[in-house]
């Protein structure tokens, strides 16, 4: 045996050698351009070289050139250069001929080629082979049978499985590591290849077992991996595997206990997702977590990474089981090995985006390697003191980071630049120096990427932290002086304009947004004009002084700079001759002099200060979902915003809302180009189609399809509510899976004969739904506005005539009979009733709205995390989470969370919802949910807050 293991070690250690010196025959010198040999073949040239296989003397006598030719076909084949199906069946029949040849270079070409071509060629032609492949897979050489096997996998199926079964199995447990190591990884092949073989694979469960106490290291890692992909669906098998290897301490390859180490961890988050952790007594966590620590401790430098790595990612993980992890980490960090530092302080980083504290620790070690050789490591160890750090460390980490930056490239530059501004969101007394710092590099050299981070975090701390605005604008003005990037200059003076005007001195800026008038290209100077409008609208005591200004634009070369000028001194000077300022006395104190806002009623004001009530994209959606409404364009009426049809947010803007990004890191990307939208399809066109339901008017809202069966029944139907003024369109999507049947006259029958509220009023029935087929019928139900929405739940039932049918044409035949088929309960509650539709200033419109017909409830609901509450409120409520309170944020750390929503009821009223979610005692017993209801309608407002359950 030992021999054998001496025998493995000096075929890898020639091979390597024989590697490093391909390595030097082919180095190329970086002044040279490398042209490849087989640059220049063509296909015909290579075929009729290929003939040599049909001469076994040449075949005997020149192996090396059969392997050249067999390397320049498989190059044909790899870049695009196919050969028909009759040259490849003429070239593979020359390469079996070459199973005559007994050199080893040759034979392993030969399996290469047969590998690849294994998937064009005709199945006939390739399973000529087969016996040769045997011949091979039952021979002395280990080569021989190790490769053989790998190529017969690929080339049999199920059928032939059998054949060659009793060889596989007996190779799984060969003593030759290499036989053994090809045998487990071809079973591994052959077990994603299809349910079929996979069935066959499982029953070499005990040979796999036995292979697995192989003294080879990589028979065991193999072993190991196929042990557990026949096990991946029996979770109580993974288990067991997991336990018996576990304790038993048989495995000595590293590379098989990194594998066990990671399904143990996949096992202990199963575990915790189930609801079962260590602090439950689970006995499986128990075990497995005292698994993973014991790994800590083995000699192997991977196994030990991968424990620490795999206790750091456990889900649930308390801040002291971390402990011993970033204890090992903290040595690697020291570790003489670039690769082992970098993982080191990568998972450290990780980490430390959840708990701090805990990697707080290793700051020492951390502010080493800032001045690391490998950029990679300087820059996490940086971002990573930056989450770490006390308040008292910043301005010494300042230091360090000062003279780092000017060294590294924009890429890691940009990683620090969003580390200080989550620094400065969890300490905003130091707001002035780390907004300082990062406009100092402002004046840096710098390409766009480095420069946007900087702004965009500046921004996003204005927007956070408020005391930052004065100091953050100035810095931002100072920097457009010599900004070269229009998109970077267009996008701060549009913040000028909107911030400016409402600070304590907004005619500081004035000089800042002329000098771009002046000085710069023309997408600068209309963005400056709109600006400089913003602030005379804003501040009547400034409005004489920017009238001379904009009205040097009005010759402005740029069209576009003289129409905006021209626009806003138009509307300007109506707005001072209907309301002109009149000056404090000069010796007038200062509580006596009137704030400088524009009068009630100001034109100027109203015109250029207050944005459009939805997006220009949702006005686009809104406009097309008003053309295709029956009778819309027929009406006299004007269209305003108030007759547009509600558009609520797409799946994307839901998405973004309920992630952490939509709060914090949104304005990092906010200058980024915008993604192509998707076009968003109208549901209700489907009923807007149909005649008899013109009538009806437009829809309000429609919801998202509700699964009536199982996605495997012989029916399969699923509900779409369509929401109108009075009255709501329930729309069935029905399949037919049985192929000898057509569906005619389809409909469902809806019982509300519970329901107060609402009442059926007619059906449109479908026909001739034939197999593969879905169609749609529509159930109308009638709204008593008088009674109050609450959840109603309706049984309904598919009835329909089943006309047997011939499955090849499809044409009737037998006799046809009347079919009922239940389906599940279906709900209408009240947040179908309400669209998801988000506000631009959440704050501005919940204090317009005021507390006249607020409504104050509070609610003890039983979830044991924190997530799953937000989720369900949303979902109760149907409205739209805002300002990014849709999750909670990394740092939240079982603090109370504020959720704002927004949204439409069906009567018209904009509704909006505070909702504080606190956990229960610190065991997960529930959450304590208050929740503030305001709108126009008190009853509104009352059944919005009742819908939570």
């Amino acid at each position: 045996m030992q021999g054998q293991q001496d025998q493995d070690a000096m075929g890898m250690g020639s091979m390597i050698r024989e590697v490093q010196e391909l390595a030097e025959k082919f180095k190329v010198e970086e002044d040279e351009n490398y042209v490849s040999p087989y640059a220049q073949l063509e296909k015909a040239t290579v075929l009729q070289e290929a003939r040599i296989f049909h001469d076994p003397t040449a075949v005997r006598e020149n192996p090396r050139k059969c392997c050249t030719v067999i390397a320049q076909l498989l190059h044909l084949q790899n870049t695009g250069q196919y050969m028909s199906s009759t040259e490849a069946t003429e070239v593979f029949f020359g390469v079996t001929k070459l199973f005559m040849s007994d050199d080893a270079s040759l034979r392993r070409m030969v399996y290469l080629f047969i590998k690849d071509v294994a998937e064009t060629c005709n199945p006939d032609d390739v399973i000529i082979v087969t016996s040769c492949l045997t011949k091979d897979m039952t021979c002395d050489v280990d080569l021989y049978r190790g490769n053989a096997l790998r190529v017969l996998v690929r080339i049999v199926d199920v059928a032939m499985l059998g054949a060659i079964e009793r060889y596989v199995k007996q190779a799984i447990v060969d003593s030759s590591g290499q036989v053994s190591s090809s045998a487990l990884v071809s079973a591994s092949h052959l077990f994603a290849s299809s349910p079929e073989c996979a069935a066959v694979v499982r029953r070499w469960i005990s040979e796999v077992q036995e292979a697995s106490s192989s003294p080879n290291e990589m028979v065991q890692f193999h072993a190991m991996q196929l042990l557990y992909q026949i096990k991946s669906h029996d979770k109580l098998g993974i288990s067991k595997l997991v336990s018996q290897f576990s304790t038993r301490n048989t495995l000595r390859s590293p590379l098989a206990l990194v594998l066990l180490v990671r399904y143990t961890a996949k096992l202990l988050n199963d575990e915790y997702a189930d609801g079962r952790n260590m602090n439950d007594g689970s006995p499986v966590s128990k075990q497995g977590y005292q698994f993973l620590e014991a790994s800590l401790r083995h000699k192997s430098e991977l196994v030990v990474y991968e424990a620490a790595r795999a206790i750091c990612n456990l889900d649930g993980i308390e801040p002291q089981d971390l402990s011993p992890a970033i204890s090992v980490l903290q040595l690697f960090l020291s570790s003489p090995k670039p690769a082992t530092r970098y993982a080191a302080m990568r998972t450290l980083a990780t980490v430390a985006n959840t708990q701090p504290r805990v990697v707080s620790k290793c700051n020492e070690d951390l502010e080493a390697l800032i001045g690391d050789s490998n950029r990679s490591i300087a820059t996490l160890a940086i971002t990573t003191l930056l989450k770490t750090g006390s308040e008292n460390s910043i301005d010494r980490l300042l230091k360090q980071i000062s003279a780092f930056l000017t060294e590294i490239a924009d890429e890691f530059k940009i990683t620090v630049v969003r580390s200080l501004q989550k620094l400065c969101l969890t300490y905003p007394a130091k707001h002035r120096v780390l907004v300082g710092f990062m406009s100092n590099f402002l004046r840096e050299e710098g390409g766009f990427d480095f420069k946007k981070s900087i702004v965009s975090s500046i921004i996003s701390l204005i927007r956070q932290v408020p005391e930052t605005t004065e100091s953050s604008l100035l810095h931002l003005c100072e920097f457009i002086e010599d900004c070269e990037f229009t998109r970077l200059s267009t996008e701060i003076l549009h913040l000028l304009g909107e911030l400016g005007p409402k600070t304590a001195a907004p005619a500081r800026y004035i000089r800042f947004i002329y000098n771009r008038v002046i000085l710069e290209n023309a997408a600068v100077r209309a963005a400056a004009v709109s600006a400089l409008s913003k602030f005379a609208a804003q501040c009547p005591s400034l409005r004489a002084s920017i009238m001379v200004l904009l009205k040097r634009s009005l010759i402005d070369e740029d069209d576009e700079t003289r129409d905006r000028a021209a626009i806003s001194v138009s509307i300007l000077e109506d707005a001072m001759e209907a309301y002109p300022y009149v000056p404090p006395p000069e010796d007038a104190e200062a509580e006596d002099i009137p704030p400088d806002v524009p009068a009630q009623g100001d034109t100027a004001a109203y015109i250029l200060l207050e944005s459009m009530p939805m997006t220009f994209e949702k006005l686009e959606r809104s406009m097309a979902a008003y053309m295709k409404t029956p009778m819309s364009m027929d009406t006299p009426d004007p269209i305003s915003f108030g007759s547009l049809p509600i558009v609520e947010d797409t799946a994307e803007e839901i998405a973004a809302a309920m992630s952490t990004e939509s709060g914090l890191d949104a304005e990092i990307n906010g200058l980024e180009a915008a993604p192509k939208k998707k076009e968003v399809v109208d549901p209700a066109a489907v009923v807007y189609a149909i005649p008899e339901l013109a009538s009806l008017g437009r829809a309000f809202r429609s919801s998202l399809p509700v699964m009536l069966t199982e996605s495997e029944t012989e029916y399969v139907v699923q509900c779409t509510k369509h929401i109108f003024q009075n009255h709501v369109v329930l729309q069935f999507s029905v399949q037919n899976t049985i192929e000898d049947q057509r569906l005619d006259n389809v409909t469902v029958l809806i019982d509300d004969s519970e329901s107060e509220i609402f009442s059926a009023s007619g059906e449109i029935a479908t026909e001739g739904i034939k197999y593969g087929e879905s169609k749609n019928c529509f159930t109308v139900l009638e709204r008593n506005a008088d009674a109050p929405l609450t959840s109603s739940t309706f049984t309904c039932e598919l009835r329909f005539t089943v006309v047997q049918v011939d499955p090849a044409t499809g044409e009737a035949e037998g006799d046809t009979f009347e079919e009922e088929y239940p389906l599940e309960d279906l709900q209408i509650t009240t947040s179908d009733f309400m669209a998801k539709v988000t506000v631009p200033d959440f704050r501005k419109a919940w204090e317009t709205a005021g507390n006249a017909n607020e409504v104050l409830e509070k609610f003890a609901l039983q979830f044991k995390k924190m997530e799953d509450a937000i989720t369900s409120v949303v979902d109760f409520l149907g409205m739209q989470p805002c300002d990014g309170t849709g999750s909670i944020k990394p740092n939240a750390a079982g603090k109370p969370h504020m959720l704002h929503l927004s949204g439409v009821f069906v009567s018209g009223q904009q509704v909006l919802a505070r909702a504080q979610i606190a956990m229960q005692g610190d065991n997960g017993a529930g959450v304590i949910l208050k929740i503030a209801v305001r709108s126009d309608d008190e009853t509104v407002s009352r059944m919005v807050a009742d819908c939570i359950q």
